[in-house]
């Protein structure tokens, strides 16, 4: 319920004129309040003006936004374009209007993008346009010469691609003062050269860095990764994701005569070095028999795991089932991998060392089929703080999955279960795995009865708390969605290149 003291302020930046006037007779301790007033009812210009005037030493965009006594609801969902650009504006306002004002640090984290743009106006800013406009303002303050004044540290999660590089790289390095100083506690790369992706990190300040998202289409193989984390250092890093295939040798390298890997080996070294790292994501690098030479000089337990389509062998599912981050994982990603037909044993100890902490499992397109049910049910009985459980591409009769999903009711923190389309709303004798379009050709019909019949199991079980569902394609992404045009022009290219690379061998060969 709102307080009285929000509905006042609600009031009052209803009429934007009337709040603009009133604001430096308004107590310092009310503009927090006010602030997030004028955020949830869309009053651009108030916005604007509060932060033109802000009176305290710090700014939180998403404490601000949060549940709070006076008003519970959280708006932290709603990147709301308009209130954004009016606080970058309001911001830059308050620099020209007093360089030596109280404000010190504007912490711009804590915006939660999703799928439905939750603000009336329908107009959502993603994390890879607020890059751009951080950029852009902290350009159009360099350029205006300004009283010297102690700058403003911004902080702010950062996107960069090669469509917002330069205006970035223009704003993390100043030609001179600059009122704006921008801190990235998070950034996400993609569509980057190695060298520009080198060039980013070093001006971002990697002394700060505790979250780094090397995506999609930037191109690195591991002597990149190896110069990456010797040259830059990551101090504080606490999560490292890594594009496909990062961590596999470049064509020149050779492995030693007794199969070592010594890039491998180098790049473990770093992320030996790196004593806060618990959250790592290497997926889509061939690692076989190499998990131990990658995990084993960690200092840190691993919260968060991702080996997904890793190639994975006897050797790493034994290392990973005995190893001391198997007892600290709370998110695991094993998918492409026939476990429980393989490797049944050293999984299900993998499970039972994980059963305390493990709250995400995602085992897709791992052969699990209807046999191997009796088994997998047994493996995650002990997992009883699992939250999640996604099972997309593994061959599953509808008879399979209404046992599985009989026995999942058991676990009493699970709320989110991503089962696959069931084979029997496949012609018979398909293949598995499927690729897309094979995929997308099924029974819609005789999906959904089946799964409204996995729902009644639910509900018998007074499961309603469970939340199920096939998303084919993966779930929402507001990244790649902000900026699939850029990477569709970017794939073209990197196509185009590829022809006339392959045309040019022709020729020669002629």
């Amino acid at each position: 319920m709102r307080s009285l003291r929000f509905i006042s302020a609600e009031a009052l930046v209803s009429h934007p004129q009337v709040a603009r006037q009133s604001l430096d007779s308004v107590a310092h301790n009310l503009y927090p309040l006010l602030f997030k007033a004028s955020y949830l009812l869309e009053r651009a210009e108030v916005t604007r003006a509060l932060l033109g005037r802000w009176p305290l030493e710090e700014f939180r965009l998403g404490a601000l936004l949060g549940p709070g006594a006076d008003h519970p609801r959280d708006l932290r969902d709603r990147a709301c374009r308009a209130c954004l650009e009016a606080l970058l504006r309001g911001l830059a306002d308050h620099v020209r209007r007093d360089p030596r004002g109280r404000l010190r640090v504007a912490d711009l984290t804590g915006l939660r993008d999703v799928q439905v743009p939750r603000c009336p106006c329908g107009s959502a800013l993603g994390r890879w346009g607020r890059t751009r406009l951080l950029a852009r303002t902290c350009r159009e303050l360099q350029a205006r010469p300004l009283a010297a004044g102690r700058p403003v540290e911004v902080v702010a999660d950062l996107f960069v691609t090669d469509g917002n590089f330069e205006e970035v790289v223009r704003a993390l390095r100043p030609g001179g003062p600059a009122p704006l100083r921008v801190r990235c506690p998070s950034l996400r790369a993609d569509s980057l050269s190695p060298g520009q992706l080198l060039r980013v990190l070093r001006l971002a300040g990697p002394g700060t860095l505790r979250k780094l998202e090397v995506v999609h289409n930037v191109r690195l193989h591991a002597g990149h990764v190896q110069q990456l984390l010797a040259q830059v250092g990551f101090p504080r890093l606490a999560s490292l994701t890594l594009p496909t295939k990062a961590l596999e040798a470049p064509p020149a390298c050779v492995s030693t005569p007794d199969g070592r890997d010594p890039l491998l080996a180098a790049i473990a070294r770093e992320l030996g070095n790196m004593t806060q790292l618990t959250e790592l994501s290497v997926a889509f690098s061939t690692l076989t028999g190499k998990i131990a030479t990658l995990l084993g000089p960690l200092q840190t337990p691993l919260r968060v795991l991702d080996l997904a389509n890793c190639a994975l062998n006897h050797a790493d599912m034994a290392f990973l089932a005995d190893c001391a981050h198997a007892a600290h994982l709370e998110v695991l990603d094993l998918s492409g991998h026939h476990l429980v037909a393989l490797y049944p044993s050293t999984f299900f100890r993998l499970l039972g060392q994980a059963a305390r902490t493990l709250r995400i499992l995602v085992l897709e397109e791992c052969g699990i089929v209807d046999s191997h049910v009796g088994m997998l049910t047994l493996g995650l009985g002990p997992c009883h703080r699992l939250r999640q459980l996604k099972l997309l591409g593994n061959p599953l009769s509808a008879r399979a999955l209404r046992r599985l999903f009989a026995a999942l009711c058991e676990l009493p923190e699970l709320r989110c279960i991503e089962f696959p389309v069931p084979k029997d709303c496949y012609p018979e004798g398909a293949a598995y795995p499927q690729d897309e379009l094979t995929m997308s050709k099924f029974d819609q019909q005789k999906y959904d009865e089946i799964a409204e019949e996995l729902r009644a199991v639910l509900l018998r079980a007074h499961r309603e708390d469970i939340q199920v569902s096939t998303p084919l394609f993966g779930t929402f992404d507001p990244d790649i969605h902000e900026t699939s045009d850029e990477l569709g022009a970017f794939l073209l290219q990197a196509f185009k290149t590829a022809l006339e690379n392959f045309s040019r061998a022709l020729k020669q060969g002629e």
